[in-house]
């Protein structure tokens, strides 16, 4: 499992969490490449079932990334989008997952570095939990 490399969704609000990835690249900031990252317009619109469709697609490990708690641009998005993080971690717990693999974040757009240490921080976490049991469900059906 040495060069197990996870794959990594990163759901980020337009305003604040995109931006700061787009600056973490504007800064030649180095984070591991594994991360796609996927810009909604506020993380309130997170919805169970995309972090659910991720897993059952494979994805080892999903990150939310919204504004700073109580600076969201849609007001209370970001609060609604930890209240589901916290809901699909039960469910994957149900369902035999590791709750571990889905984390909410919250930072500004000015926080490039932060981005980038985030991104570190998952990937050392998946790695140390392994591939997804979907994905080598998946790997083996295929």
């Amino acid at each position: 499992m040495d060069n197990f490399e996870p794959k990594i969704l990163a759901l980020c609000c337009h305003y604040c969490a995109y931006a700061a990835a787009d600056l973490a690249g504007s800064m030649r900031l180095q984070y591991p490449a594994n991360v796609r990252v996927l810009r909604l317009p506020c993380t309130g619109k997170v919805d169970p079932s995309y972090i659910m469709t991720a897993f059952e697609m494979g994805i080892d490990g999903v990150l939310v990334a919204g504004c700073l708690e109580g600076g969201c641009h849609f007001q209370e998005g970001n609060l609604r989008a930890k209240k589901r993080v916290g809901l699909v971690r039960d469910m994957l717990e149900e369902a035999g997952i590791e709750k571990d693999r889905l984390e909410m974040f919250n930072l500004s757009s000015a926080e490039g570095p932060r981005f980038a240490e985030i991104v570190g921080i998952m990937t050392e976490r998946i790695k140390k939990l392994g591939p997804s049991p979907l994905r080598r469900k998946l790997e083996v059906s295929v």
